[in-house]
C-alpha cells in the first residue's frame, strides 16, 4: 500500500480592507481676544474685517484682496487664488461663530462688517 501524500495549503489571512475609523478631533476653543502674531503681521481675516469696517457697502473677496493690498494691510504670500481662500475663511467664521462673527453675508458673493 502506498500512502498518498496530501498537501494542504494554509491560506494566509489577509488583513481586512476596511479603513480604520479616525479618532474624533477634540473641539477647539475659540477665544474672544486674539493675540497678535509674533512677527507683527495681520492675518487676512483681520485685514478684511478692518477694510469692511471702513467701507459703507458690501464687497466681494476680490475687492477685499485688492483693498487690503492697496492699504498695505495684507498681501498674498504668492497664492494663486487668495480671494477663494478668504471667501472660505469668512464663510467658516460666520458658520462657526454665528452671532459673534465679525462678518455678515450681505448678498451673493458679498460680505459686510457686522454692525
Amino acid at each position: 500500500m502506498s500512502a498518498k501524500k496530501t498537501t494542504t495549503k494554509t491560506a494566509a489571512k489577509k488583513p481586512s480592507a476596511k479603513p480604520k475609523a479616525k479618532a474624533a478631533k477634540p473641539a477647539t476653543k475659540t477665544t474672544k481676544s486674539k493675540k497678535p502674531k509674533a512677527d507683527g503681521k495681520m492675518s487676512a481675516l483681520d485685514a478684511a474685517a478692518k477694510v469692511l469696517a471702513g467701507s459703507s457697502e458690501p464687497m466681494t473677496t476680490k475687492q477685499l484682496i485688492e483693498a487690503m493690498a492697496t492699504k498695505g494691510l495684507w498681501t498674498s504670500p504668492g497664492g494663486k487664488t487668495p480671494h477663494a481662500t478668504l471667501y472660505s475663511a469668512i464663510a467658516r467664521e460666520i458658520n462657526d461663530k454665528g452671532n459673534d462673527a465679525r462678518f455678515v453675508k450681505a448678498e451673493r458673493g458679498k460680505f459686510a462688517a457686522k454692525k
